[in-house]
């Protein structure tokens, strides 16, 4: 079958609850092992990973602990598990491995990844990326692309002290031995993954779950991050059903649609919703914003539209979310 890449992204759940996404491409993984300011060649490695030859309908099996498990690809080359654990699984991250099985029933690839068990805390924190985290100027699609062929993950902006607010939240009613666990769910691609992840690595932010979209071949990057809201909306829920017991906090903008998301699953979870958060990137829907996140407050959940994240962290202490 030639050079085949296995590529298993982050898993998560609990012992009855467990989840894990990849994809299977026909091509090598595209790693960038060097970082550098020159344009020609940030753009050359961005363009790379839309260059992506997807296998579909293939058989992968999910090795988890003494247990297998099997699935196909579906026509984007991406699979999903879910199972349950035949054993009670510890809070922490735990390995695991897919392998592509060939016609013969022989392994002929692999990849590995890991799946997060989230420790007994009080909140789970859901945040976007694009004009959440990272300057990404979303609602402008010339600008957005721009910043993607132009920069690498080490030189893309990210909001001023957006992380030291995640670390404080991170923390919240709880200490660094068992963290709050952190899901970003994005607009942008999964082509864009490994970028994604070496991006908040660099600028420490805290660890997590990515959760992004469809992904994309060459022809469709100047689509790059717009995808209609209902899928984001759908995998916001399936988070939040996953894990009962926990308290969410949602952290977005109002660059594209997310006010309109978090006040939606407000309406439909909220006694699991205990804050909303969107950064003001658009002042000119301000008051738009404002007025949207009114009906979740009226469902008694707190809400905050703010410009720094200096203002979120100081209205977190406000309301007992972070220690003063």
């Amino acid at each position: 079958m030639g050079d085949i890449n296995v590529k298993v992204y982050h898993g998560y759940g609990h012992t009855h609850n467990l989840v894990l996404y990849g994809h299977v491409f026909k091509n090598k993984a595209v790693v960038q092992k060097q970082y550098t300011t020159r344009v020609f060649t940030n753009i050359i490695h961005l363009l790379r990973l839309f260059f992506v030859k997807p296998l579909l309908r293939v058989k992968v099996r999910l090795y988890w602990q003494d247990e297998s498990f099997e699935t196909l690809t579906e026509d984007d080359g991406f699979f999903k598990f879910e199972w349950q654990s035949g054993q009670e699984i510890t809070a922490g991250w735990h390995p695991v491995k897919v392998a592509c099985i060939g016609k013969e029933e022989e392994v002929v690839a692999t990849g590995e990844g890991k799946v997060y068990v989230p420790h007994s805390t009080q909140y789970i924190f859901i945040s976007d990326i694009d004009d959440t985290v990272m300057v990404s100027y979303s609602a402008t699609r010339f600008r957005r692309l721009r910043e993607l062929l132009i920069r690498n993950p080490r030189t893309r902006q990210q909001f001023a002290k957006v992380s030291d607010w995640y670390g404080r939240l991170a923390n919240a009613h709880t200490h660094a031995a068992t963290p709050n666990p952190f899901f970003y769910v994005s607009s942008s691609e999964w082509n864009l993954y490994d970028y994604l992840l070496e991006f908040f690595r660099f600028n420490k932010l805290p660890e997590g779950i990515f959760l992004l979209n469809q992904i994309k071949r060459w022809y469709q990057l100047f689509s790059t991050g717009k995808t209609k809201h209902a899928g984001k909306l759908l995998r916001i829920a399936r988070i939040l059903d996953v894990f009962p017991k926990q308290q969410f906090v949602l952290i977005g903008d109002n660059s594209q649609h997310d006010p309109d998301i978090y006040t939606s699953i407000a309406a439909k979870y909220p006694q699991k919703i205990f804050a909303i958060y969107i950064r003001n990137v658009r002042p000119p829907k301000e008051a738009l914003t404002s007025k949207t996140l009114l009906a979740a407050e009226e469902a008694g959940v707190h809400t905050f539209l703010f410009t720094g994240s200096e203002e979120a962290t100081a209205h977190g202490q406000t309301i007992g979310l972070i220690g003063i």
